[in-house]
């Protein structure tokens, strides 16, 4: 079996494919032993566990999974790939390979069996998309995220408000579950050296919302819109965006005791849900 955590062996690998790397679709694998065998303790997989993996490139982390759960199912874009992979994974019988963009792929049909957990080194110029498909309309399928995502995003994920980094990917990770960034991931770990430097996120979503936010998908609107134009109040933000009066609006604040005039970016997760479970109730269900 080739060793995928050298550097040499990758690029022997991928020349002897005919394969040169396209930069659109982030690929840099990952080619440490120390950092692949942590994110396989973070992901805590048991023998029983099915794992959805998204561009799993060479294999790489994909043979460390195979080793530890059930099954693991793994999404693969480039067409080029798949003949590297069925190398690299040969000797192993319980992975699945899906060619197939990730942005279309029915979540829903991949979980049937039970939740799922996601294991991977997405590709970056998806993960923050991905994010908001898997959380707004795919929760129930999966038990556990743990991603290698910019540390950019990572840092937005769990950051708080007040500062520049808290936006709408904030509080939909946070609304919807408990969230972590494991460890950090130097460059240096893969191949080619990416531009940026990363980071591995550790999302366990709640069996139910962690806040009564009334009506979901309202709530997401709510957030989304308040967030489009975040140096503008929430009085003014939200009338613009959403049919409501400004004096409807200063009665959501007085009734929740959250001021109007404040931003979006001071804002918690609690109190995005309190306005957008009154102005839902105040629509009538817009």
């Amino acid at each position: 079996m080739v060793k995928l955590s050298n550097p040499a062996n990758v690029a022997n690998l991928l020349a002897q494919q005919g394969i040169r790397l396209k930069k659109k679709w982030g690929q840099n694998f990952l080619v440490d032993e120390n950092i692949l065998q942590k994110i396989v303790s973070t992901a805590n997989l048991e023998p029983t566990d099915f794992v959805l993996e998204i561009g799993p490139g060479i294999g790489s982390l994909t043979q460390k999974l195979a080793e530890k759960a059930k099954a693991v199912t793994a999404v693969e874009i480039d067409a080029r790939l798949l003949s590297v992979l069925q190398v690299t994974l040969a000797d192993y019988d319980n992975v699945y390979l899906i060619h197939q963009d990730a942005m279309d792929v029915d979540w829903r049909a991949n979980c049937s069996r039970k939740p799922v957990k996601l294991v991977a080194n997405l590709p970056y110029n998806v993960a923050t998309p991905l994010f908001y498909r898997w959380l707004k309309e795919y929760r129930d399928c999966f038990s556990l995220f743990v991603c290698m995502v910019q540390k950019e995003v990572a840092q937005r994920i769990v950051a708080q408000p007040g500062g520049k980094e808290y936006g709408a990917l904030s509080v939909l990770c946070q609304y919807a579950g408990r969230c972590e960034i494991a460890f950090y991931v130097p460059r240096t770990v893969f191949f080619p050296r990416p531009d940026v430097s990363s980071a591995v996120v550790k999302i366990t979503p709640a069996v139910s919302p962690r806040y009564d936010a009334g009506d979901e998908p309202f709530f997401f609107r709510l957030v989304d819109a308040v967030f489009s134009q975040r140096r503008k109040t929430l009085l003014n933000t939200i009338h613009a965006s959403l049919p409501f009066s400004k004096e409807e609006l200063a009665e959501v604040g007085v009734a929740t005791g959250i001021d109007m005039s404040r931003r979006a970016e001071t804002l918690s997760v609690e109190e995005f849900a309190k306005i957008s479970r009154l102005l839902y109730t105040i629509s009538g269900g817009i």
